[in-house]
């Protein structure tokens, strides 16, 4: 956080270091193309180099931050116009979601997210899929799953508590990781 807020631009590189793969993954979840995905990625670098001084650590986490600011400019990307004539021009084939190849690299990319969200009930991983990593509102994740409003924004503040508290853990876990790197270099 101090890099971030004294050196953008090194911090920038070292954030793309630890987290680029799960932020590749939250947008491409969004965009579903490679080439988009790289293209919004650079957008999020500069985002982030842009609004370095806006993070504040009482608000949350650096990587919901950096979650946010990727899956939000995926979404933006998805509403422009030049994106919607893309898709219509290109028909995405059904292969390249199903691709093996894809589905293994992004395997070894990830830091877990899709794994921990996976873990909740249906139910809950449905909702968060929609919302946010599609970019749903709650009206259309709601009309997609035929059900309430109201159901669709009481399972949301579920499927976030538990998410919260697994997420926790293993965070606590990765910063233990890292203390031990550090400590054993020395």
């Amino acid at each position: 956080m101090e890099l971030l807020s004294t050196d953008a631009r090194a911090a920038v590189g070292l954030i793309l270091s630890k987290y680029g793969a799960a932020l590749q993954g939250v947008i491409f979840e969004v965009v579903r193309s490679q080439e988009v995905t790289e293209e919004v990625l650079q957008d999020v670098c500069i985002k982030i180099w842009k609004k370095a001084a806006d993070y504040d650590t009482e608000k949350g986490r650096l990587f919901t931050w950096l979650l946010t600011i990727a899956r939000n400019t995926a979404i933006d990307k998805t509403r422009s116009k030049e994106f919607r004539q893309s898709k219509r021009s290109d028909h995405f084939s059904a292969s390249l979601h199903n691709d093996i190849t894809l589905s293994e690299s992004s395997k070894h990319k990830d830091v877990g997210l899709y794994r921990v969200v996976e873990g909740l009930e249906e139910k809950y991983s449905q909702l968060v899929h929609l919302l946010y990593l599609k970019g749903y509102t709650q009206k259309e994740a709601a009309d997609e799953l035929k059900i309430p409003l109201g159901t669709v924004k009481s399972r949301i503040r579920i499927a976030l508590r538990e998410l919260r508290k697994i997420l926790s853990v293993a965070t606590i876990l990765l910063i233990t990781k890292i203390i031990i790197e550090i400590v054993s270099r020395q």
